[in-house]
């Protein structure tokens, strides 16, 4: 499906989507929902299976220099592993300057089963890094995971809840004790995707119960919260875009319908947390793994807009952008040749009318990320650059930008 035959009536309806906004939102939490599972050239061995999904060839390279990859976008540092060093420290520099405050990171545990215990170790490379940058890290756990170890005759039924118990030491251990890890009201922040397995709130209570008092996570799952749980989150409903007749398309009336009644259900629950998406254009089909789940237009940034000011300006809890890196459903706000910054300028935007009106961050600075992952990548094996450009990020962190500046002026002469 070609999108922009879409665009100009999909931005038509967002500017009349007609949410319901509060008059100002107050100090809000705004976290992004992060990828791990990116593997490539040269760091891996292999370019990983969310680039290729088997179909796609990124050692495939168009006249423009663009690898062949699984996405319709393509980032603008090209295709990256999610253990490269450079590249993590690239990402929270920009969730800095964009003035996001952490990272909800999508974990499928730490079993050797696929890719999940890769996936794990970038986990904890990105924590290590978004602890470094004076950001809040959390975790949103797959339990759809234990679908698919029993499926492939790794894990037994019976083993269900004891291996997610394991998994629930495992964050303890390693995530909840850490100071930087989010917490609401004391309570580590976990969400999860689902839940897909665990279906009843008494298997929650079974796997929750081996963690310590002060280790209870205020648990979101997605659109409906569990009797036992903090609360839910939104999360674009591309299965409104599915109905005969729609070609797809989720159109602005399903996305005002969705969104109302999230919100009414919330109002019986403690907490909720409110997402914000630019768009929604999957891979997935063209690829040959799934059938299609639709299209949410980009609308010109729109869509970003409206969602956004309705999460900052609503009685959640705290925003959740969707997705930083979700390159094969096409969410990210991370950027991209197409795009380039203007996702993270609309988010620097909002949090300065919403959220901090002296927020100084611009458009303009977000290019310091860039030029410091150029110059870690040009000076990987030179001590002195690397231990300078150590004191580069730390300035950035600091928003002491024009020292940052200054420094990378010096190395690249």
């Amino acid at each position: 499906m070609n999108p922009g035959r879409f665009l100009l009536l999909a931005a038509l309806a967002l500017a009349t989507l007609g949410l319901p906004h509060a008059a100002r939102a107050g100090s809000k939490p705004v976290l992004v929902y992060y990828m791990p599972w990116h593997v490539a050239k040269p760091h891996g061995d292999a370019w990983g299976w969310h680039w290729t999904m088997d179909h796609f060839n990124p050692d495939v390279v168009n006249a423009s220099g663009e690898r062949q990859i699984a996405s319709w976008y393509y980032p603008l540092i090209g295709p990256y592993d999610s253990s490269d060093p450079a590249v993590l420290e690239y990402h929270v520099l920009l969730m800095k300057l964009a003035g996001i405050d952490g990272v909800i990171v999508d974990w499928y545990g730490f079993a050797p089963y696929l890719d999940y215990s890769i996936n794990d170790r970038a986990t904890a490379r990105l924590f290590a890094c978004t602890h470094r940058a004076g950001l809040k890290f959390a975790i949103c756990y797959e339990d759809q995971t234990i679908s698919h170890m029993i499926d492939g005759n790794y894990l037994a039924p019976s083993n269900a809840i004891p291996h997610a118990q394991r998994a629930m030491l495992y964050l303890q251990t390693n995530f909840f004790s850490d100071p930087s890890y989010f917490r609401l009201k004391g309570r580590p922040l976990l969400l999860n995707f689902g839940p897909q397995y665990f279906l009843a709130a008494p298997n929650w209570a079974d796997i929750f119960s081996v963690l310590a008092a002060t280790n209870q996570p205020a648990f979101f799952t997605e659109d409906i919260r569990l009797a036992s749980g903090a609360g839910a989150f939104s999360w674009p409903p591309m299965w409104m875009g599915q109905a005969p007749g729609t070609a797809g398309v989720l159109s602005s009336a399903a996305l005002k319908t969705y969104l109302n009644t999230f919100e009414q259900n919330a109002a019986a629950w403690p907490a909720f947390i409110s997402s914000a998406f630019p768009r929604f254009h999957d891979i997935y089909q063209k690829a040959g793994v799934r059938n299609y789940w639709g299209y949410l237009g980009d609308a010109n940034g729109e869509t970003l807009r409206q969602t956004l000011g309705h999460a900052m300006t609503n009685s959640s809890t705290m925003v959740q952008i969707v997705t930083w890196n979700d390159f094969g459903e096409g969410t990210m706000v991370e950027p991209t040749r197409e795009y380039g910054y203007r996702d993270l300028g609309i988010i620097q935007d909002f949090r300065r009318q919403y959220l901090d009106k002296d927020f100084s961050r611009r458009t303009n600075d977000l290019s310091l990320a860039l030029r410091f992952y150029n110059a870690r990548k040009q000076f990987a094996t030179n001590s002195a650059a690397s231990s300078e450009l150590d004191r580069v990020f730390t300035n950035i962190v600091a928003g002491n930008l024009p020292a940052a500046d200054l420094q990378l002026q010096r190395l690249a002469r």
